[in-house]
C-alpha cells in the first residue's frame, strides 16, 4: 500500500511540474516573425533558433534536418509508443498534417532510447501516421531539446525560430490556432 501511495504521489508531482512548465513555456507569446527573434543562439525556447540536428527516418532510407530557414513551418513532435497522451493526440496530429501539409512540415521524433523500433512501428501503423517519422535512437535530440515529458511539441517558423512549445498534451484547437496565426504572418 505504501508503495502505491508513493508512486501516486510521484505521479502527482510530475503532473504538477509538467503543468507549471507548460504554463511558463507554452509559447503563447505573440508577435511578428521579426519580433520573435530574440537571439541568434540555438535553444529549445520561444524566441531562439531551433537547435539543429539530422535524424534518419524509421525505415532508415531518408535523413531529415532541422535548423535554419525553411520553406514551410515545422511542427516537431517528440513521442514514445507507450505514452498515453501521445496515443490520444496521434489522431489529431494526423488530421492537422493532412490539412496543412502544403504549408507545414511535421516531423514526429520517436525517442527510441525510451522505446523500441518495433513498438514505434506498431504505433505508426496503428494510428496511420503518414508524416515523416524520425528515430532518436540514443535520445540525444530529446535531451538537446530539454525533453522532460511526452509528448513535447514545438512549432518553428520559416526563419527557424521556435515560436511555441507545448509540453504535454494540448487541445488540438490550441495547436491549430498557433499554426494558423503563424501561417497568416508575412513570411
Amino acid at each position: 500500500m505504501k508503495k502505491s501511495t508513493g508512486v501516486l504521489l510521484l505521479l502527482v508531482i510530475l503532473v504538477a511540474v509538467t503543468v507549471a512548465n507548460n504554463h511558463n513555456v507554452s509559447g503563447e507569446e505573440r508577435g511578428s516573425a521579426q519580433e520573435a527573434i530574440v537571439s541568434t543562439e540555438e535553444a529549445p525556447r520561444v524566441g531562439y533558433m531551433a537547435p539543429a540536428f539530422a535524424l534518419q527516418s524509421i525505415d532508415g532510407k531518408t535523413s531529415y534536418e532541422v535548423g535554419g530557414k525553411r520553406d514551410k513551418l515545422l511542427f516537431l513532435n517528440f513521442w514514445a509508443s507507450w505514452c498515453g497522451p501521445c496515443q490520444a493526440e496521434a489522431p489529431d496530429l494526423v488530421k492537422l498534417y493532412g490539412k496543412y501539409k502544403d504549408s507545414l512540415d511535421m516531423y514526429s521524433v520517436n525517442v527510441t532510447s525510451n522505446d523500441t523500433i518495433q513498438k514505434a512501428q506498431q504505433f505508426v501503423d496503428q494510428y496511420s501516421l503518414v508524416n515523416p517519422i524520425l528515430m532518436d535512437v540514443k535520445g540525444d535530440i530529446f535531451q538537446k531539446y530539454n525533453g522532460m515529458a511526452f509528448p513535447t511539441n514545438l512549432l518553428i517558423d520559416r526563419n527557424g525560430v521556435v515560436r511555441h512549445v507545448f509540453i504535454g498534451m494540448r487541445p488540438v484547437k490550441d495547436i491549430e490556432k498557433a499554426i494558423v496565426n503563424l501561417l497568416n504572418e508575412n513570411p
